[in-house]
């Protein structure tokens, strides 16, 4: 088997054998969408109605800076070289 294989827009999902605490994921794994890689993790969630079971899943960039659980990475925002920041048309607060 070559070691050339193209794993663009392809995935893997496996059990976390690593699960210590409720709020882990149940499923752990990697996903690489257009050459760019990314962790993926799944929870087995029942639905409201208890129709059945259902994937919740997080996506999460791998160079992504890390956070503690609970804090949002924020991205900045593009500027565009020329623009004011003034707007003559927003109403002056006082």
């Amino acid at each position: 088997m070559s070691g050339n294989y193209d794993n663009t827009d392809r995935g893997i999902l496996s059990r976390n054998d690593r699960k210590t605490e409720d709020k882990h994921p149940e499923f752990k794994g990697t996903l690489n969408v257009g050459g760019v890689e990314y962790w993926l993790d799944a929870w087995v969630k029942e639905r409201k109605d208890g129709s059945g079971r259902f994937f919740s899943l997080r996506v999460k960039a791998k160079d992504a800076p890390r956070t503690s659980p609970g804090e949002r990475v924020t991205r900045a925002q593009p500027t565009v070289a020329g623009l004011d920041d003034d707007l003559p048309f927003a109403p002056e607060f006082r």
